[in-house]
């Protein structure tokens, strides 16, 4: 693993604000001032392709790279706000209903967060 690869684990490993790529960019050059935004897509890609962060797509809204410990997402369906949720392991009961087995699943629950609820008056 190239140091750009190992830092930006490190950055998306101790991060909870679902950062995105340019926001790891940012972090990244505090490091590495020299460091370019296409590393951090490479890596992020390759990282996420061996399966050692999640990339979290919300409609509208650029990706966001997260832990792999298991655990699921509220989405903002106004401002796309991202919080973690943790429903424990749902496979054994997913799979129960769907009659199949489940290499793995991606919950995101869509909900209005209580800054949208305000500015709607709800």
């Amino acid at each position: 693993m190239t140091k750009y690869a190992k830092k930006i684990l490190e950055i998306v490993e101790q991060s909870h604000n679902h950062m995105t790529a340019e926001q790891i960019f940012m972090e990244l050059r505090r490091t590495y001032p020299t460091v370019v935004l296409a590393t951090v897509y490479n890596n992020l890609n390759r990282l996420w392709l061996e399966e050692r962060i999640r990339k979290v797509s919300v409609e509208g809204m650029p990706d966001r790279y997260d832990r792999v410990l298991r655990h699921d997402h509220l989405v903002c369906k106004e401002c796309g706000k991202l919080l973690d949720v943790d429903l424990g392991d749902l496979t054994a009961q997913l799979e129960q209903k769907v009659g199949t087995a489940i290499l793995s699943y991606d919950l995101k629950l869509v909900y209005l967060c209580d800054e949208c609820r305000k500015k709607k008056g709800m």
